[in-house]
């Protein structure tokens, strides 16, 4: 089953997209707006306790959560363009994990701005049950690989930053704006950074180091939960045409990995 969206990067869309990274607008959109675009648009009264759009074929799995993506640019998206995005689901899978049964679910998106390829992505999402009151606290981050990093940023993700994340990509999810519902609901410390917003934060590393538009593709991978509040190192390294990419809390805890090749 295919699900067809179409939308528009507005200039105004850039703008905010822009101001929520601390960037100036540009006549193309950075890589990695496409998040922002073809959001889904469930009505208020359509979603769950969570935040999230109800979904009845995963009702016994309502904790989800975006794990990982693959993509390729094939070419920028202009301010102003229309935005046509195709989506597929093309694989599930079930594991056993620390916090019980896993369902896996790839999605394959195909995007075209003004009818030209633009993008091509693989999303993996996690579905998993609601864990009891009583479960044991996650495990902390794993150790940072040792390693050098040519490149570094520090981050503070504090609440306005991803308030504004959750606006510009229409995500209703309560973990990323209710505090008390993400302590007493989902027992999480504290606010939980959006994984595509860490992804975007990496993405904007490399634009700030190669100039707009430089990546070929660009993969990523959620290794553990971040908090608002919480600084971030913003990692990267240049191989040749390869590029190595980490965040990690200033402790070496790692939070995603991802790698990257140039044009």
């Amino acid at each position: 089953m295919e699900e067809q969206r179409a939308d528009l990067l507005t200039p105004a869309l850039a703008a905010r997209y822009a101001a929520t990274f601390d960037r100036d607008v540009r006549a193309t959109g950075p890589q990695g707006i496409h998040w922002c675009l073809n959001t889904p648009e469930a009505p208020t009264q359509e979603l769950g306790p969570d935040g999230h759009p109800i979904r009845a074929d995963h009702a016994d799995l309502p904790r989800r959560m975006w794990a990982s993506s693959e993509m390729e640019f094939h070419a920028p998206i202009a301010v102003g363009a229309r935005v046509e995005r195709t989506s597929r689901t093309v694989d599930t899978s079930e594991k056993d994990g620390r916090t019980g049964r896993l369902l896996f679910v790839t999605i394959a998106h195909d995007i075209r701005a003004n009818g030209v390829p633009a993008i091509s992505e693989k999303q993996s999402v996690v579905y998993r049950a609601a864990l009891p009151k009583t479960a044991a606290p996650p495990p902390p981050p794993p150790a940072l690989a040792a390693g050098t990093w040519t490149w570094e940023r520090i981050v503070d993700p504090q609440p306005p930053l991803l308030l504004r994340y959750s606006a510009l990509t229409f995500n209703s999810h309560r973990i990323h704006y209710d505090l008390p519902y993400a302590r007493e609901e989902e027992d999480y410390p504290g606010l939980v950074v959006h994984g595509p917003l860490m992804a975007s934060l990496l993405l904007d590393l490399a634009d700030r180091h190669l100039g707009p538009d430089a990546l070929a593709r660009f993969a990523f991978r959620g290794v553990s939960p971040a908090f608002a509040g919480t600084p971030l190192r913003l990692l990267g390294r240049r191989e040749g045409q390869e590029l190595t990419m980490a965040i990690a809390t200033t402790e070496g805890g790692l939070i995603m990995q991802a790698s990257a090749t140039l044009r």
